[in-house]
């Protein structure tokens, strides 16, 4: 049985639903990453993959029927850019703070 494109361009129920799952399987294995018992890479990986799996999250939503892939696109783009500037922001303050403690 193969899958018909959706009559507006979107994607298919099928592709909106391999997407979702994508997304959920990135924040299990992040999950599983950080709770096993074995190694302290895997615990940094899965730290990272968690902050990214939490904002792919907000993705799930454009997961359906009929949304257009570059919509799906252009929000993924908008969730990294605020990852990068959230982490251009903590870096900024961690430099800040090691100012002002060599300064006292």
């Amino acid at each position: 049985m193969s899958e018909q494109p959706h009559p507006e361009g979107g994607m298919t129920a099928a592709q909106a639903k391999r997407v979702e799952f994508a997304i959920i399987g990135l924040c299990i294995a992040a999950l599983a990453m950080i709770f096993q018992p074995w190694s302290l890479t895997l615990f940094g990986v899965g730290a990272g993959l968690v902050v990214l799996g939490g904002l792919a999250f907000n993705l799930v939503p454009l997961c359906r029927e009929g949304v257009k892939a570059s919509s799906l696109v252009k929000a993924a783009g908008v969730v990294l850019a605020i990852l990068l500037v959230v982490a251009a922001i903590a870096m900024g303050a961690a430099k800040l703070y090691g100012v002002y403690l060599q300064a006292q």
